[in-house]
């Protein structure tokens, strides 16, 4: 069966814990708020649940008066931005930096060309330093969906300046349905699911039912943080992203 839907994802946890041979005593409130843990932890921790996106913005007033821009809630992770700060040249894409890139392309295929287009590339840095200054980069807030830019707005962001942010996006599982079937969403679910199971029993741990079947919250909790820990150590070695960009 395809798990293309939230309901469909929450009814395929529900029974690996034994629905509805089992009665599992969770909340509808406790489910959802669980499945919406679970999305957050994957969205920050799996690749599979991000992609790489370059978001384009033009600069309005209300952004110049306070010197950020503002980004889609989406946007988790911010590498840089495009082209506030491009080195010996007005700030557009069609700067000497981006006119060396398109004239030299095919001048780099010879192993000794390398040097001068290094050299060349130092120079236009050292240029860009000497006449624009040294900017200290962008500040990016993931809770507030601003990006602070600390460059000298006068000159180099008037309103109407087209900037490119490059990031992280999260997957929309409405709009990709693929994202629900997750093996590592699906067990990372079920896991706490069973924890917020067992938590709900333990109050009436050693309580006997009719027939001699004794309750035993306790057991499924402790079963249930063993393998939340695993998955999340194993998720996070294998499948996150190498944290080497701003995180907010």
């Amino acid at each position: 069966m395809a798990i293309t839907t939230r309901q469909n994802l929450i009814d395929y946890c529900l029974r690996g814990l034994g629905a509805p041979v089992l009665e599992i005593n969770i909340d509808e409130d406790q489910i959802s708020d669980r499945v919406d843990e679970a999305f957050q932890w994957y969205q920050t921790f799996h690749s599979d649940a991000t992609v790489r996106t370059f978001y384009k913005y033009q600069i309005t007033q209300t952004d110049y008066d306070n010197l950020y821009i503002t980004v889609p809630e989406a946007l988790i992770y911010v590498y840089s931005i495009f082209n506030v700060n491009v080195n010996g040249a007005s700030g557009n894409i069609f700067s000497v930096d981006y006119q060396m890139h398109l004239n030299d392309f095919y001048g780099l295929r010879n192993p000794s060309s390398l040097i001068n287009y290094t050299m060349t590339k130092q120079l236009l840095s050292t240029l860009g330093v000497l006449l624009n200054g040294n900017d200290q980069g962008i500040m990016f807030s993931r809770h507030m969906n601003r990006v602070t830019i600390n460059t000298d707005w006068t000159s180099r962001l008037k309103v109407g300046t087209w900037v490119i942010v490059e990031g992280l996006q999260t997957i929309d599982p409405n709009a990709f349905t693929d994202v629900y079937n997750d093996l590592t969403l699906k067990r990372y679910l079920t896991a706490l699911l069973k924890k917020q199971w067992g938590q709900n029993l333990i109050k009436f741990e050693g309580m006997q039912l009719p027939g001699g079947v004794t309750l035993n919250g306790r057991a499924i909790y402790d079963d249930a943080k063993e393998e939340i820990k695993d998955i999340d150590e194993t998720t996070r070695m294998t499948y996150s992203t190498p944290v080497d960009f701003y995180v907010g």
